[in-house]
């Protein structure tokens, strides 16, 4: 392997498009299925949603949720902002251990764009990170200074969406 190979990356998928979160646990799986080592932070959400039953099937995925609820419809609590800087912290342990292969940060723009940590903060912890490990950040509205700081950036565009005629998530491909 080449140097190149043996770096670990940072990737940002971004845009008001569908399929960020899904995209991140295809990476995930793929990283699995060779034997990686995957650490999942989730920073908005709390529910289990389907894709979080990926570590009953999966020994080399975890997966950690830091959301209270969804704060898009309410304003954000002090707590919230705890749990997300927690959730901050245990992802610098993981990053810098050295012992995960690949790191996600589910939303980690949206912990953002909600003050719930500085843009500063996070960029501390993506530099300090272990140099094999992969990083793929997701959520909306992503700063430029990560755009600037990642590596590789997918901006996912919504042309049409189902939603908009009334289709609500549906198990299994939208949850």
């Amino acid at each position: 392997m080449t140097a190149s190979e043996n770096k670990g990356y940072i990737q940002l998928y971004t845009g008001n498009g569908k399929g960020k979160t899904s995209a991140a646990f295809g990476m995930a799986i793929r990283a699995a299925m060779t034997g990686k080592k995957v650490y999942i932070a989730q920073f908005v959400k709390s529910m289990k949603y389907s894709e979080t039953r990926i570590e009953e099937y999966v020994d080399n995925i975890t997966i950690h949720q830091f959301g209270r609820g969804c704060y898009l419809l309410r304003d954000v609590e002090e707590e919230d902002k705890l749990a997300a800087q927690r959730g901050l912290q245990e992802c610098r342990i993981a990053l810098n251990s050295g012992d995960w292969d690949m790191v996600i940060l589910d939303e980690v723009t949206i912990a953002l764009y909600f003050r719930l940590f500085s843009i500063d903060d996070l960029l501390l912890v993506l530099n300090e990170k272990a140099e094999h490990t992969e990083v793929i950040m997701t959520g909306r509205s992503a700063p430029q200074q990560l755009v600037e700081r990642a590596d590789l950036v997918t901006e996912m565009t919504e042309v049409k969406h189902y939603y908009e005629q009334g289709v609500l998530s549906r198990p299994g491909f939208d949850c």
